[in-house]
């Protein structure tokens, strides 16, 4: 949704990402992509769940979330998996990554990624309202040991094999968070449903597929000339 500096269309962001799902699709050539951030946020998704559940009322039986309440929707311009849908509720859930990522003091949603992710569940769900909670969770133990690891290695700290004990603090004090009362690890924001915004989003898909368009055109005369050739 981020405009060019100059003139319209599209990004040239925006039209990176279009030619890496172009070569998925037509080619099968699929980026890689994995981080410790996703990992971390596949890895405790029930147990943020959990606490906004607590903190926020959310009313959601242990068996939904045990079970999972993620439903996957589409339309004709967008598709989602959410993570939370009910009759009376629609939200999703951000599990930060440490101490450090997590929105203590502010009071506005900041990222417009969000907003609009959000906006596309409510398009496909039909919900009026939708909250995004930021959840901090502890940190799985497999992952800490990793960035104590890390950690060392990059304060080139590691001495005859032994563990620098500072380090091992610092890293912990970053993913590990009981000692915080539970209601002040999560930071949930109201989004509302805006009609405009959607518009927004179609006439953007619109551009977005006219340029993959013009992708695949320039394939088929690219080919055409190694034929010829």
């Amino acid at each position: 949704m981020t405009n060019p500096r100059s003139g319209g269309g599209l990004s040239e962001t925006t039209k990176a990402y279009i030619e890496e799902l172009f070569l998925e699709y037509e080619y099968g050539i699929k980026k890689e992509f994995w981080s410790r951030y996703t990992d971390k946020g596949i890895a405790v998704e029930k147990d943020s769940i959990k606490l906004a559940n607590e903190v926020l009322d959310w009313n959601l039986s242990d068996e939904y979330i045990e079970e999972g309440g993620q439903e996957y929707f589409r339309n004709d311009w967008v598709h989602g998996q959410t993570d939370v849908f009910t009759d009376w509720m629609l939200a999703d859930v951000k599990s930060c990554w440490s101490g450090n990522t997590f929105p203590w003091f502010e009071e506005k949603l900041k990222s417009k990624d969000y907003f609009y992710q959000m906006q596309g569940y409510m398009w496909l769900t039909g919900h009026d309202t939708s909250t995004l909670a930021y959840c901090l969770v502890n940190t799985p133990e497999h992952m800490v040991l990793d960035e104590i690891r890390r950690e060392h290695w990059k304060q080139n700290s590691y001495w005859n094999g032994d563990e620098d004990p500072q380090i091992v603090e610092f890293v912990r004090a970053q993913h590990e968070f009981n000692h915080i009362p539970k209601e002040n690890r999560v930071r949930a924001y109201t989004i509302e449903k805006d009609e405009k915004v959607i518009l927004d989003i179609q006439e953007r898909i619109m551009i977005v597929r006219d340029y993959y368009e013009q992708l695949r055109e320039s394939e088929k005369i690219r080919n055409k000339i190694s034929d010829i050739g």
